[in-house]
């Protein structure tokens, strides 16, 4: 197999070894117009790598972010326009490349309410085409594949003290270190329905296939370049409830919790998932902020008052299917490999963001800012 190895170093930790060869291969972004492809992919051409955008470019911004990449990279960013659905397409897709970060999916519960069989045919029905693909070359890449906390359901048997502007699990354990791996798999929804069987085919052909694989079920994820809606970024869609002068509609009581990862976090999480794919390779980790980066949906209203000057206006609705009153990622597994933590905080992430969507709209001038460098 091509890319990361791991060795044991004198102090009982593994170190990545790369092989050289992958760094001459074009990375595959599959999603990778989205909000979260668009800063990946950013982040691999400032850094000189060459990147294959393969989107669909439904998502609502994906256009934007496509051009963005092109002004920002034009001559080195490679596009292909096409569905998770079309075989043909992914197969002539992973030809080339040495790192396949496969991110295409649809990503909203509601939606996978309305229609289950779409959100099947692209979210484990995609991955499967996608897994297949490589399987039929002599020397797959590897693969690092974004789930989601919604694989452990409801967790309703989480027992949760009500304050006054927040849950808070009742076990210490869990409220010091959030939901680890080992808790009970549990699709709620057709949409974790469908990623969590995307989620097992993945982790199923590094151990039967040995196609070498990772998968992060990630918590809730913002920053610029999210165009957020009521069904899925909320952070941002929050955010532009408030900058249009619209009503946020809180569903539920708005006590629930979320830890929050800044963009550039999961970023710096998903390269180094690339360079120890092979100590990694066929397990899931929880991706998140982790307990140090949390917030309700009460207290976000409040930080986007400081932020705007003013308190937006909030309706409130009956509770969404599926929604989890508190989920926060224990992250300990991935960071003991890889080193990796959260570097952004919530309020500079949160403020981060607003000023992007204020910058996108015309209302702030656009300050010139340096590609970011992995150290």
């Amino acid at each position: 197999m091509s890319g990361q190895r791991g060795t044991e170093n004198e102090a009982g930790g593994m170190v990545a070894e790369q092989d050289g060869r992958d760094q001459d291969r074009p990375v595959l972004i599959t999603g990778g117009a989205g909000f979260i492809g668009a800063n990946l992919a950013h982040r691999l051409l400032a850094e000189g790598r060459s990147v294959l955008v393969y989107d669909n470019l439904s998502r609502p911004g994906s256009r934007q972010n496509l051009q963005w990449l092109l002004e920002q990279h034009r001559g080195r960013v490679q596009v292909e326009v096409a569905d998770v659905r079309d075989r043909q397409a992914l197969r002539r897709a992973v030809q080339p490349a040495g790192q396949v970060y496969h991110l295409a999916a649809q990503v909203a519960v509601t939606t996978s309410l309305v229609d289950p069989i779409s959100d099947f045919e692209i979210n484990a029905g995609g991955a499967l085409n996608l897994l297949e693909a490589l399987r039929a070359l002599p020397d797959p890449p590897p693969v690092i594949f974004t789930s989601t906390n919604k694989v452990y359901g409801a967790l309703e048997d989480l027992r949760l003290v009500r304050g006054q502007t927040r849950y808070e699990p009742a076990e210490l354990s869990v409220r010091a270190c959030g939901i680890a791996e080992d808790r009970p798999l549990d699709f709620h929804s057709p949409y974790g329905c469908s990623k969590g069987a995307a989620e097992l085919y993945v982790r199923d052909y590094a151990r039967t296939f040995g196609v070498p694989t990772v998968v992060f079920r990630m918590s809730c994820i913002y920053g610029p370049r999210q165009f957020g809606t009521e069904d899925q970024g909320w952070v941002a869609h929050f955010l532009i409830r408030a900058i249009e002068g619209e009503p946020i509609i809180v569903y539920g009581d708005g006590l629930q919790v979320r830890d929050l990862l800044y963009v550039d976090d999961l970023v710096d999480a998903l390269l180094l998932a690339g360079q120890y794919v092979h100590v990694l390779s066929g397990r899931a980790f929880n991706i998140g902020g982790g307990p140090d980066h949390t917030t309700s949906l009460l207290e976000l209203i409040d930080l986007i008052a400081e932020l705007r000057g003013a308190r937006p206006e909030v309706r409130f609705g009956a509770w969404r299917q599926g929604d989890q009153r508190y989920y926060v990622s224990n992250t300990t597994r991935f960071s003991a490999v890889t080193g990796w933590a959260p570097k952004v905080g919530v309020r500079e992430g949160v403020e981060q963001l607003y000023q992007w969507l204020l910058e996108s709209r015309g209302i702030l001038p656009v300050p010139r800012r340096a590609a970011k460098a992995v150290s």
